[in-house]
Parts: structure tokens; C-alpha cells; sequence
């Protein structure tokens, strides 16, 4: 049955979503367009039962982009699309983000869910679309999902917000957040800012929730309409008298942990050996109750011995224990004060080849970062359905294993190192110098040495502090931080800086990234329903402060970019030629840029518009490289001295001296020295370098060309221009 709904979200923005028509074989499949961008969203979960100690989700979103939705062949040498590119990996981690909270507690099937775009107008992203697309096709199919999720994009432009702006008004805007969330709550947001306000930010919150509440309607609508029964679905839960005893069991040790200041080590150490040790009590105690072959004839028998449910109940109980330890006590894992930012300290410079580098630690999380100045040519090309340009700063995160302390394969960059990695590059970028005022292209790199708690905040921090350390001027200094939530009924606890046992037990990770002027970047997943905007406008202010702290601290190591780039980074020299003259520059098939380039050891680029740039680590080269550029667009003028190379030798009229390039003139015989000599080769070789002064050009009656009349003997009769013999060049 094909149904089509449509949501008008205003300024001419109108979302339809239809099902019904394609993919019929998947569980679900819908199709979102606005204008002439579509996204098709399919979902299937396997119904082959999980594993009885299966104790996660194996939930897959995968986000897709096909080039032939914008009428473009992909880039490469095959002409097709091959891995996702770093758009299409965190266009489906915000989709992930968003739904995966909302699948029912202890639902472990297999479940994929695959979002193609199948036609792009290139003006509007299909990101946001794609997290509709999703929820939808879940909505109508049978899986077991009751609360919608909805996506959309804010924008600002002129002071006014915009609900999925388009390529062209985002370029305008001064913020750009993509939220995700349910009728009743947010669950996610992701985005950056021009120096927003705290309050600036709430008010996009609340604006873009007004529009996701509209879609999230319109799909309970639609899957009212498709009227799909639900598969049965009904978690495993542990019996009471399991529970009982595993709390008697462990409850007072997990305590007693938890009020124990300890190392992150030392505290995975100890709980493990309770975890142990109550899953072997559990056990002995049962196995003398329920006998070996009625729990293989029935694993969800009332005192099942499964080890994952065991573990479960001792979770359960581990993160009662620390959530109530806050809320009562107002007291956390180590001791800190609920808005208390751990230690931190900073060295620079440390890394002696790097243009610039900083270890940023805070408590247990280390970050070594590194800055690499380039050059044009070392901006990354991006292709996708929206734009195609070049980046010129880039911020790459990498998150080794032993950095948590183990082990594990180190392939190729997984997802999350991705989506770390772009949210400290947003947070920086709104400060980056403009490309006219520092023509480098720049590139950090971030090395996460150790992590217990946020290390794409320490990302922040110590790229900005390597940045400043290069000699980049940034705008501003930026600083981040990770907020975190505790909520029981009424009660809450906001937490800064927090821990990563903290994230795992708790109910949000808030991270904010800024100046002490305004917010540049967050990110929000929230784990509960029924977000209270006055918990995050509190979270929002404690951030606010904490982010200031941590750029006093960062004060105090630099206060602002070194006055000169990195000892080893290469110096940038730009000038300005005549467009008419830029393939003079080249020459034919490049080859007078290169023989420049070999000359002086210069890296030489050159924009359409005439700007010319000359990267060298050498003063020398630089300089060589702008006089032979000047002198190759210099213009002959009568009374110019000139470092000539003689061409040419007839030995009763003269020598013809290349002065400039692809220039000759005539040194006639009696302009080569004082005396008369008798035949030019006498006193002249091929070859030669000498010194000529410019006396005359006219044009040639006859054959309309231009002559230069060149003069050795007026330097000899004029010692004082022959001393101040120079190119254009060095004059200039």
C-alpha cells in the first residue's frame, strides 16, 4: 500500500515522506525529499534469536551517497563509489546516535539499516533527511519501535533561525546544528557556531524541536496508516531472587569502591575482581537449587545461571551505587566536586621537527598534538554531492588501544576516531586566520596517549595550544569540555569534566567547545526521555565556566600565537602579477615554473587571479625565485641596467643579449667598449653574463617588430650606474 505524507516546516521548506513503493522485501523502506533531494532509508532485524549472553545491540547504519543522484561521476580511476568518505561516515553516526536509545531496552537482534540518496538537487544535504528516512522506515515495519525520531538542521541568518537551510543560506549562517530527538525530548545534537551565547543556543534548541515534533507526528500517521503489527519482543529480565542475593553479594563492596578515590587502573582492577568473585558466589549458591538440566531445558527458568545475566544484575547495582553516591553525597568517583575540572598541565614545543606541538593533559586523558604547516598544494580536495572545494585545515584524531591500556588491531580509521576528530576541527575552525592573512594550509594531528574521560575536549585544547605554539594566529584561543548528567525522578546532578565510568553510567555527554566570547562546537547524546531545558541551561552555564577555567590554565602556558611560524615549517612569500602574464610565469607545458623551482628550490603556486605564492625554507630561494619572477614580467624601459646573457655573436656588427626573458636586443659593435674593436668575439663569448643598459626602442618600419638598442660602453661612461647596475627586480 503506498502512502505519502507531506510536512510543511516553513520558509518555503516542504518535507514529503512516502512508503510503500520501493523495497518492498526489507521490514521497512521509506523515501524523504525536500525539493529535489531524496534519500530511501531500509531497515531489516534479524529474527533468528541473539545468543543468551549476548549483552549488546548489534545495530548497523550505513549512509551512502550516489554521485549519479547529482549527475556526477565519482572521482578515481574505477568511476565508482568505493568506501564511504568521512561525510558519509558522519552523516550515519548522527543517524546512529539518534535511534539507537530509542530501541527497547534487551533487543538484540541483528539489525541494519542502510540510507541511500538517490537524487541530490546539490543544494540541500540529505544528512538530515537520511535520520527521517530511518525512524520511517522503522515506524512502518515490524520491529519492535513505538517513539519516533526526527532530524533536522538550524540555521541563522540575519537574526532569525532557519529549519534546514541550504547550502547557499548556511554560507550566510552563523551557526549550524544538526538536532535529533523524539516529540518528548533531544537526544542528539551535533554543530558548529560562530561565538554563540549559551542562551543563543538554547533558543535554536527549543526552535528546532518545535519542527522535529512536526515530523515525528506525521510518521506515527504514517505507520497508523500501514497498520504493520509489531513482532512479540519481551526482554529477559533477571528474577527477583537472582537480584536479591547478587545485591546482597556485592552492593557493600561496589560502595565502598565507589567512595574510594582510585587511579582508572586501579579502579578497573578492583571492580573486575568483585564482578569475579560475586558471579563464582552466585553460582555455587544456585547450582545446589536448579539443577544443570532444567536450565538447559529452559534459559529463562526463574534462577537462570547465565553469566550475562549474573554480570547484568551486578552492573545494575554498580551503577545504582554511583548514581545514588552523587545525588545524596554530591560526591563523585574521585573525590572532585560536581563542577570541579581535574588538574591539568601543558608543555610545548616538545616535539623538535614539528611546526608546533603541545601535550595537553587533564587528570587520566592525554593528548600529543602536532601542527604541520603547508603549502596550496597540500589542501585536501573534497568531492561530494554538495561541493566540491579545497580544505585547508584539517584536525585528524587518533585513538591507539593502549591508550585504555589493551590490546587490539590497529587497522584503518574507524568511525569514531572520525567523528572526534571533526568535532575538535569545528571548534578550531571558527577561530582559523583567513586564507589572505595566513596562506598556509594547516594540519593537526592529535595522539591520544591516554583517555579516562573526553579526549576529543583534550583534541580542542591542545590542537589550540599547538597552533598557537606553530605561530598560527589564531582569532581567539578555544578550550572544550565534556559535561555529564545524573537524573532520578526530580532530582539531578550536572557533572563537569566527566570520567568515562561517569558516561557509561550516566544519562548524557554534553560536549562544548568555545572562546571566553561564545560557543564554536558541541555535541549532545542523552540516554533518557524528557530533557528539561532548564537541566541543559544549567549544563550550559557550568560549561560556560569550566570552559573559561580551562582557557586561564591554557593562558598561562601561552597567551597568544608565537610571533613567528615553527623553525621547520616553510615560509610563504606571496606577490602580484598581471593575469596577462601568468603564462608567462608557466611557460609552455610548465616548463619555466619548474626550472624555477630547480633553481631556487621554491614551491611555487599561482591563483587565477595573479597572486603568487613561494613556499621555501630558505631566505635565499625565496628571494631568488620573486627577482626571477620580476624579472620575467618586467616591462624593458629606456635607462634599465640589466644582467644580460649573450646569445648571439656577428663579429662586425655586434651581440645580441638576452636581458630579459625571451627578450633580445643589439649591442652594436660600437657600444661594447670605449676603444673601437675590431670584431666582437675579441671581447664577447656565448654565454656570457654581462652588465647592459637600455638606450632606445623603436619599432622596425619595415617589419613592424620591436628593437632594443643595448649600450655595455654607457656603464663604463657612467660608473655610477654600472655600480647601480640592477634588474627591475632588485630595484623593486
Amino acid at each position: 500500500m503506498f502512502i505519502k505524507k507531506e510536512i510543511d516546516l516553513g520558509h518555503g521548506k516542504t518535507i514529503t515522506i512516502e512508503t510503500g513503493k520501493m523495497a518492498k522485501q526489507a521490514d521497512g523502506a521509506a523515501v524523504v525529499r525536500l525539493n529535489d533531494t531524496m534519500v530511501i532509508a531500509t531497515v531489516v532485524s534479524s529474527k533468528t534469536p541473539p545468543s543468551p549472553n549476548q549483552d549488546f545491540f548489534p545495530l548497523q547504519v550505513e549512509y551512502r551517497e550516489k554521485y549519479s543522484a547529482a549527475g556526477k561521476f565519482p572521482g578515481g580511476f574505477f568511476k565508482r563509489e568505493g568506501r564511504p568518505s568521512e561525510k558519509e561516515i558522519l552523516s550515519a553516526r548522527l543517524i546512529d546516535r539518534a535511534l539507537r536509545p530509542l530501541f527497547p531496552d534487551g533487543y538484540y537482534q541483528e539489525t541494519q539499516i542502510i540510507i541511500s540518496v538517490i537524487s541530490s538537487d546539490t543544494v540541500n544535504d540529505s544528512d538530515v533527511l537520511g535520520g527521517v528516512a530511518a525512524s520511517a522506515a522503522i515506524m512502518v515495519s515490524d520491529i519492535p519501535f513505538a517513539n519516533p525520531m526526527s532530524e533536522v538542521r538550524v540555521g541563522r541568518l540575519n537574526g532569525s533561525f532557519l529549519i534546514n537551510p541550504d547550502t547557499n543560506e548556511l554560507a550566510q549562517s552563523d551557526l549550524d546544528i544538526c538536532i535529533g530527538g523524539t516529540e518528548d525530548t533531544i537526544c542528539m545534537l551535533e554543530g558548529e557556531m560562530k561565538e554563540i551565547s549559551e542562551a543563543e543556543m538554547l533558543d535554536a534548541i527549543r526552535y528546532g524541536h518545535d519542527a522535529i515534533k512536526k515530523i515525528c507526528r506525521v510518521q506515527k500517521e504514517l505507520a497508523a496508516e500501514v497498520a504493520k503489527k509489531k513482532r512479540a519482543f519481551s526482554p529477559t529480565e533477571a528474577p527477583a531472587e537472582l537480584v536479591a542475593f547478587v545485591e546482597s553479594a556485592c552492593a557493600a563492596r561496589l560502595k565502598e569502591l565507589a567512595y574510594t578515590p582510585l587511579a582508572k587502573e586501579e579502579r578497573a582492577d578492583s571492580t573486575k575482581a568483585v564482578y569475579k568473585e560475586t558471579i563464582k558466589k552466585t553460582i555455587a549458591h544456585f547450582s545446589g537449587i536448579v539443577g544443570p538440566d532444567q536450565i538447559e531445558a529452559d534459559p529463562q527458568s526463574a534462577l537462570c545461571l547465565s553469566e550475562h545475566m549474573i554480570d547484568e544484575c551486578i552492573h545494575s547495582i554498580e551503577k545504582k551505587v554511583m548514581r545514588h553516591m552523587i545525588l545524596d553525597d554530591r560526591k563523585r568517583l574521585d573525590g572532585r566536586a560536581l563542577d570541579q575540572v581535574r588538574p591539568i598541565s601543558i608543555e610545548l614545543g616538545l616535539i623538535p621537527r614539528a611546526h608546533g606541538s603541545a601535550l595537553f593533559t587533564r587528570g587520566e586523558t592525554q593528548a600529543l598534538v602536532t601542527l604541520t604547516l603547508g603549502t596550496k598544494k597540500d589542501a585536501q580536495s573534497v568531492d561530494t554531492l554538495t561541493d566540491d572545494k579545497d580544505k585547508r585545515f584539517m584536525l585528524h584524531y587518533n585513538f591507539p588501544p593502549f591508550s585504555v591500556g589493551e590490546t587490539g588491531r590497529v587497522g584503518g580509521t574507524g568511525r569514531r576516531e572520525i567523528g572526534h576528530g571533526n568535532l575538535a576541527e569545528r571548534a578550531i575552525k571558527m577561530v582559523m586566520p583567513q586564507e589572505q592573512d595566513f596562506p598556509y594550509t594547516v594540519r593537526i594531528v592529535s595522539d591520544i596517549l591516554e583517555s579516562n574521560g573526553s579526549s576529543s575536549m583534550a583534541s580542542v585544547c591542545g590542537g589550540t595550544l599547538a597552533a598557537m605554539d606553530g605561530g598560527v594566529p589564531l582569532q581567539k584561543p578555544v578550550s572544550g569540555i565534556a559535561m555529564g548528567l545524573i537524573k532520578e525522578g526530580d532530582r539531578y546532578a550536572v557533572l563537569s569534566d566527566i570520567l568515562g565510568n561517569e558516561d557509561h553510567l550516566g544519562d548524557m555527554d554534553f560536549k562544548v567547545s568555545g572562546t571566553r566570547d561564545g560557543i564554536t562546537a558541541c555535541q549532545m547524546d542523552i540516554k533518557i526521555d524528557g530533557l528539561d531545558y532548564h537541566i541543559l541551561e544549567t549544563a550550559l552555564e557550568q560549561a560556560r565556566h569550566g570552559r573559561l577555567h580551562i582557557l586561564d590554565v591554557m593562558g598561562e602556558a601561552i597567551n597568544e600565537p608565537r610571533e613567528d611560524i615553527g623553525k621547520y615549517a616553510p615560509r610563504l612569500t606571496s606577490i602580484q602579477i598581471p593575469v596577462d602574464a601568468i603564462g608567462l610565469v608557466i611557460g609552455k607545458g610548465g616548463e619555466t615554473i619548474r626550472s624555477i623551482t630547480e633553481e631556487t628550490g621554491a614551491e611555487i603556486n599561482i591563483d587565477d587571479d595573479g597572486t603568487v605564492t613561494i613556499a621555501c625554507n630558505s631566505p635565499e630561494g625565496t628571494k631568488a625565485a620573486v627577482e626571477t619572477i620580476k624579472t620575467l614580467i618586467a616591462k624593458p624601459e629606456v635607462g634599465t641596467v640589466y644582467m644580460g646573457k649573450v646569445r648571439d655573436i656577428r663579429d662586425e656588427l655586434g651581440a645580441f643579449v638576452e636581458f630579459l626573458p625571451k627578450t633580445d636586443g643589439l649591442v652594436h659593435i660600437s657600444e661594447i667598449a670605449r676603444e673601437r674593436i675590431a670584431k666582437v668575439s675579441d671581447v664577447l663569448k656565448v654565454g656570457e653574463r654581462v652588465k647592459v643598459k637600455l638606450i632606445e626602442v623603436r619599432k622596425d618600419p619595415r617589419t613592424g617588430k620591436t628593437k632594443f638598442a643595448l649600450s655595455i660602453r654607457a656603464l663604463l661612461d657612467d660608473p655610477a650606474a654600472g655600480q647601480n647596475g640592477s634588474t627591475p627586480a632588485q630595484q623593486g
